[in-house]
């Protein structure tokens, strides 16, 4: 797989305090199974769907004590221009650039809006080997915001990103594009998401079947938070793993309705 270009999502990973309690979860919910864990990385354990690569998980860095979460990671050619950029538009670099061996060189950063994301700058792990849509590799992500309009406005200055809206009344989505392609959404926090509720980026895995897999979920600890819904672009729901990290799962071949029109994003 080569490089993806800049700002194109190409990695997710969370920490789990329960790593067994999350590797037999996200094995039956998404059909992963897991690598032996890298003792010289801590413990990072990467996900596979069908024998590709399509996340890691990971026990706690020594401090972390904060609820467990996805992180969704963008790609850069330059870990340490992408983080100087997050600064100058009005984010925080909450993890400088730091290189993971000859893996590659990741950083953290959160967006004005409050939102955590990670910057890869890929060596010898490029990132995802799953394909867009695959069963149990990553499909889709959007940041969740209550300032759209500063977040906007940073994510188009720190990565090369245009950017349509789509137009309809009822909700306020962009959605970012890479050289002509569609990599990224962003959607506006509402009245449906309760106060205490920050910014986040939402992680989308697929899946054959939406509503088995929000059945073995809520078998297994996890708790539905919306959904399952239809849509023109698949059959999704929003769910919490029972360690409280969020994500959704989506059937890209069911689908409902006319695909949206869309507007340049001012």
């Amino acid at each position: 797989m080569a490089v993806q270009p800049e700002g194109t999502p190409c990695w997710a990973d969370a920490s789990f305090a329960d790593i067994e309690g999350a590797k037999r979860f996200y094995g039956d919910v998404l059909g992963w199974t897991f690598g032996e864990a890298a003792t010289e990385f801590g413990g990072y354990t990467q996900a596979y769907a069908d024998g590709k690569a399509a996340a890691a998980v990971a026990p706690p860095m020594p401090g972390e004590d904060g609820q467990s979460a996805w992180c969704l990671y963008l790609a850069t050619r330059d870990a340490a221009a992408t983080a100087a950029r997050v600064r100058e538009n009005g984010g925080e670099v909450l993890m400088e650039p730091m290189p993971i061996g000859d893996l590659g060189t990741m950083a953290l950063a959160r967006d004005p809006g409050g939102a955590v994301f990670g910057i890869w700058q890929g060596n010898r792990h490029e990132g995802f080997q799953t394909e867009m849509g695959a069963p149990g590799g990553y499909c889709w992500g959007e940041v969740s915001t209550r300032d759209p309009g500063r977040v906007d406005a940073f994510y188009r200055a720190v990565f090369p990103y245009t950017a349509q809206k789509i137009d309809d009344a009822s909700m306020d989505f962009v959605m970012f594009d890479v050289q002509g392609e569609t990599v990224l959404g962003r959607v506006a926090m509402g009245e449906d998401h309760p106060a205490e509720v920050p910014s986040y980026v939402n992680l989308y895995f697929a899946v054959p079947d939406c509503d088995a897999a929000v059945a073995k979920a809520t078998e297994r600890g996890g708790v539905l938070r919306s959904g399952p819904e239809d849509s023109p672009f698949g059959w999704f729901a929003e769910l919490s793993d029972p360690q409280g990290a969020s994500f959704s799962v989506v059937d890209v071949t069911t689908t409902v309705g006319e695909m949206p029109t869309t507007s340049p994003a001012g």
